[in-house]
């Protein structure tokens, strides 16, 4: 008999892990696949059916998608722990001014006049430009979640507070919400187990094993992802 599952997907910076524990605690019955995707192909694994549901930037082009909004990361410059803008918990634009801007390919802030001077080369990856900032190479602008995930200790970052921020949010394809999906909408708004809107049928009394395994589920989905921090929301810092 083929066991039921749903399969998340998340870009990187992306933090799935408490609801990944959540559901496998609520229903161990059903696996929770976690896939790793690029922020580029983030929209079209979710539209040609290779995640089912997926925690991204959204997309300028969301046809074909249900996006559900779920909170805005913080806008932060990456600098060498040196670099004179270090000294200050947090800049402006203007402090930027002047600087040599590393813009990789995979950028997902795609701000219209951002500061500095962008550098001729692009890197292909943020990954890449993190290693060009390490080098003194530029300064580097993204999303907190994405300098949380490639800290350096060489490297700090801090936050611009007039840049636009970098929303993230929930999307799958039009038509296909299924109960699974509507339950793990449910998760991810909070909804407590039971719940009318994010429960189809009442949850049966688990039995003493179905306990045991809900919860070596759950730390298995949690130890896929324990490694990536969580990302910055404003207000949070």
């Amino acid at each position: 008999m083929t066991r039921l599952s749903l399969t998340l997907g998340y870009v990187p910076g992306g933090t799935p892990a408490k609801w990944a524990r959540i559901w496998a605690e609520r229903h161990p019955e059903v696996a929770l696949q976690l896939q790793s995707v690029a922020a580029a192909e983030a929209a079209a694994a979710v539209r040609d059916g290779t995640v089912d549901v997926a925690l991204l930037r959204p997309p300028a082009d969301a046809s074909g998608l249900a996006v559900i909004p779920l909170y805005d990361e913080t806008t932060v410059a990456v600098v060498p722990t040196d670099h004179m803008v270090a000294a200050a918990d947090e800049i402006t634009a203007a402090d930027l001014d002047g600087e040599p801007i590393l813009l990789p390919l995979d950028d997902v802030l795609a701000w219209a006049g951002a500061p500095g001077a962008p550098v001729d080369y692009r890197p292909e990856t943020t990954k890449d430009a993190i290693e060009l900032v390490a080098a003194g190479m530029g300064v580097l602008i993204v999303p907190q979640s994405l300098a949380r995930l490639y800290h350096r200790k060489d490297l700090t970052y801090r936050p611009i507070t007039d840049a636009p921020a970098c929303p993230v949010a929930l999307a799958f394809r039009h038509g296909s919400q299924s109960v699974l999906i509507e339950e793990f909408i449910g998760i991810v708004r909070g909804r407590r187990p039971g719940s009318s809107r994010g429960q189809a049928q009442p949850v049966p009394k688990r039995t003493a094993r179905e306990k045991t395994l809900a919860k070596q589920a759950a730390r298995a989905a949690a130890g896929k992802v324990a490694r990536k921090p969580g990302p910055g929301r404003r207000g949070r810092r």
